[in-house]
């Protein structure tokens, strides 16, 4: 009888080491198996392609740009001679959220511009597309270029919504003493 363990001890023993090698070969398939896919991923450029019914936006270059409208979606933007005051209430609270510690709503610069005389310098359009949409107009804009020079830091894209770009910019507004 002891033979008979000892041969069982031993057959477990192999049993287990070629478990253990069936284990590692699924280990090393798994990890060959997702770089694979991560390398995939990567090398589509960022594209998505028609099957899934999204179009692909062509890059526009910068001889395309339009500075007084910026780049992104809005070509243009109503916002009326009188304040929406809940709109801009609505807007403040974002912008306290998302906005304010990066820029300061006078003229003085944080870690970005303030915010003081901003929808004097620039239309609805733009203001709406450069928050929506900030890395290609950094990447066209002369001024943003040269704004980011002095400041150092892009802006990140906060993916905002049309509804909270558009109450950012009633606060704007506001904030540049609209009525």
């Amino acid at each position: 009888m002891v033979v008979m363990k000892q041969k069982y001890h031993i057959i477990t023993k192999e049993s287990t080491i070629t478990t253990n090698k069936t284990q590692l070969n699924m280990k090393k398939l798994l990890i060959l198996f997702v770089a694979s896919a991560l390398v995939f991923a990567c090398s589509q450029g960022g594209k998505q392609s028609s099957e899934t019914g999204s179009t692909q936006s062509t890059a526009k270059g910068p001889e395309d740009y339009d500075p007084n409208r910026g780049e992104g979606k809005f070509d243009h933007v109503d916002v009326g001679e009188r304040l929406d005051v809940q709109l801009a209430k609505d807007g403040k609270i974002i912008a306290d959220l998302k906005c304010a510690s990066c820029h300061k709503y006078t003229d003085e610069r944080l870690v970005g511009p303030g915010w003081a005389g901003v929808t004097e310098r620039h239309r609805p359009e733009w203001i709406m597309n450069f928050i929506t949409n900030p890395d290609p107009m950094i990447d066209k804009d002369p001024k943003l270029l040269a704004q980011l020079e002095i400041c150092l830091v892009r802006m990140p894209n906060q993916n905002l919504s049309d509804e909270d770009a558009r109450k950012i910019l009633e606060f704007m507004r506001e904030n540049d003493g609209v009525k």
